[in-house]
């Protein structure tokens, strides 16, 4: 048997956890609104992200206000210049 036990895990030892991706839960529905427009457009759109692109940017603008997450740069997490990134999904688009 490991040094943690079947069924106990690795006792004693603190977790670590990742840089990204940890941050509170919408417990209080702060973002409803702005979660649900982004989920409808992607059930819409087939899921294709790319075409909700202003929704997704939306909540997660949503979430930094309501300090559900720490602020950012939105370029820093994928939302540049929207007109580059409209000419680079027609591009990429064009060529397929």
């Amino acid at each position: 048997m490991s040094a943690g036990g079947a069924f106990g895990g690795n006792r004693g030892l603190r977790p670590v956890p990742p840089e990204k991706g940890i941050f509170p839960l919408d417990h209080l529905h702060e973002c409803d609104l702005e979660k649900k427009e982004y989920l409808s457009c992607l059930k819409t759109s087939g899921h294709k992200s790319e075409k909700c692109r202003q929704f997704s940017k939306k909540y997660l603008q949503c979430r930094m206000e309501k300090n559900l997450m720490a602020k950012q740069d939105l370029s820093e997490l994928g939302f540049g210049n929207s007109s580059e990134m409209e000419a680079s999904v027609g591009k990429e688009y064009s060529e397929k």
